[in-house]
């Protein structure tokens, strides 16, 4: 049996490209993409929390396996949604270019002259009393007086027209800007960086990769290149109402370029993000920041703002009410020591707690105070990111109120400050203590995001052009018509045909309408008219 001759390559690329050029095919690698952006959304992400990667890996690791070796984890990054996303591309210009073409002839060509008129779904006959040129004429005023574009036939007896071509500018203008949509933002996303920046009152934070707090988000083809900009948080203010609902965050923050030759006082505000050499800031967060002074045997071994975090609240309580956590490494010591310490911005609510056991929102700072536990012991890590007290023994505990100081190795109160009883027992005045911990301030800190991307006029003005080329689909209708004028005695016979390519149940009335008012305008009021037909 002779075995089937292959195709040759170039009718399997003429293949391949009609395939390409399908609306359909457009249709479903949009379908594609749309199914791959739903399980990078429900899948964690590799570039954004490897840690519950892991953990799902840990959770089930024959399936976890499968979904990794398939790029699950990494979506947006993996070869066939960049495939994918080529093809879409590949596939709607080929499907856009011809019918941009079309559409350009269309425009330069006038309408086309049309022989059987009454072999079209709408015509109507009138007789006029005009002669056939002025009755031509009449017909294109009134056409053009309606938004129809005419041309007269050479004859002069005839004319064609049309109008909604808008319609059709409209579709290509939509696909045309989704095509510019989908580049920017894989341009944006892919050359751009986000992260966040946690900044505390009277301090100045600088763009730069080593100052994020956390993962930062960098795109695949990000050049690694940070700003520099300097970010300084002048004051952090916020309000609530009586129930703990908060009404409005607001940091003011003073900027400066890279090379200092630009200049700007700011309010970010939520939903109101600052602008400044390309770089956004976000309004994110917010949190207190206790001013804490170490001294070793009277000297001063740290001093700065921590910014201190907060534990999820459990189900019925108020984010609010929740105390903030922190904590000192003290590595000079021997052994090294560790102050875990929890802040009550609100020394009220610390109160209402340990006397009715009933936690209450601290939106304002009111008496703070900090209660602390020392350990002391080897440091399995020394970062700045947590604390494992692992290995370590708990050495004192207590009480410190804002302006004291307590001495680590005893947990008592050096020169106490507060007159009512808080920050527990008094040190012996005759003991000096090698080990101080002191509550100098206490300041707010903002939590910033700070992103890039060099695409967002595009995609602003990308999404503008999508609805705008929306806009003639929902207003406009293609109509094509044609006028035909015979002599007839001493007046003539207008004949008039035309059809609807959208909203045809509308024509019949509107081509009615259009009939009259031409036979009006040709002389044909009070004339004899014939039945207009409609098949």
């Amino acid at each position: 049996m002779p075995s089937r001759a292959r195709p040759p390559l170039r009718s399997s690329l003429a293949l391949v490209w009609r395939t390409l050029r399908s609306m359909r095919t457009a249709l479903v690698l949009l379908l594609l993409l749309a199914l791959a952006s739903v399980a990078g959304s429900i899948l964690p992400q590799i570039p954004n929390s490897p840690e519950r990667v892991g953990a799902w890996l840990a959770a089930r690791p024959v399936l976890g396996e499968l979904l990794l070796r398939a790029g699950f984890f990494d979506v947006f990054g993996s070869w066939w949604f960049v495939l994918v996303t080529a093809l879409l591309f590949v596939s709607l210009i080929a499907c856009l270019v011809p019918r941009t073409r079309a559409f350009v002839r269309a425009l330069r060509q006038p309408p086309v002259q049309a022989r059987e008129l009454d072999a079209l779904r709408h015509h109507a006959e009138r007789r006029v009393s005009s002669a056939p040129a002025p009755a031509v004429r009449a017909a294109r005023a009134v056409l053009r007086r309606r938004g129809y574009r005419v041309a007269i036939d050479p004859g002069g007896r005839a004319l064609a027209a049309d109008k909604g071509v808008l319609r059709e500018g409209g579709s290509l203008l939509f696909h045309w800007a989704f095509v510019l949509l989908l580049a920017a933002v894989l341009v944006g996303k892919g050359t751009g960086y986000a992260g966040r920046a946690v900044i505390v009152e009277g301090e100045t934070w600088v763009d730069a990769l080593a100052n994020y707090d956390g993962r930062v988000r960098t795109g695949r083809f990000f050049s690694g290149s940070f700003s520099g900009i300097a970010v300084r948080l002048v004051d952090y203010r916020d309000a609530f109402r009586r129930s703990g609902i908060p009404m409005d965050f607001q940091s003011e923050v003073e900027l400066s370029s890279a090379d200092g030759a630009r200049r700007a006082r700011e309010i970010v505000r939520v939903n109101h993000p600052v602008v400044f050499d390309g770089v956004r800031l976000f309004q994110f967060g917010f949190g207190w920041a206790p001013v804490v002074r170490v001294e070793q045997d009277g000297a001063v071994v740290r001093r700065d703002a921590i910014p201190f975090s907060q534990d999820p609240a459990p189900e019925g309580i108020s984010q609010l009410a929740m105390p903030w956590n922190g904590f000192v490494k003290i590595p000079s010591t021997d052994p090294p020591t560790a102050v875990e310490l929890t802040l009550w911005p609100d020394g009220r609510s610390l109160v209402s707690l340990l006397r009715r056991g009933e936690p209450t929102p601290m939106v304002v700072r009111f008496n703070p105070v900090m209660q602390y536990t020392v350990w002391r012991g080897e440091l399995e890590d020394l970062s700045l990111a947590r604390l494992d007290t692992t290995g370590m023994r708990r050495v004192a505990d207590g009480v410190i109120a804002g302006g004291q100081t307590v001495d680590l190795e005893r947990g008592c109160v050096v020169d106490p400050v507060a007159s009512d009883g808080q920050g527990g027992g008094r040190c012996p005045q005759q003991t000096r203590p090698s080990l101080t911990l002191t509550f100098d301030d206490l300041r707010n800190y903002s939590v910033l995001q700070v992103s890039r991307d060099p695409t967002v006029p595009f995609v602003l003005g990308a999404a503008i052009l999508v609805l705008v080329g929306l806009l003639p689909a929902l207003y406009v209708a293609r109509r094509k018509l044609w006028v035909r004028v015979d002599p007839d005695g001493s007046g003539s016979v207008l004949t008039v045909g035309g059809f609807a390519l959208q909203r045809k149940e509308r024509f019949e009335e509107e081509f009615a309408r259009l009939v009259e008012a031409i036979a009006a305008a040709a002389g044909g009021s009070g004339a004899e008219e014939r039945e207009m037909v409609t098949t």
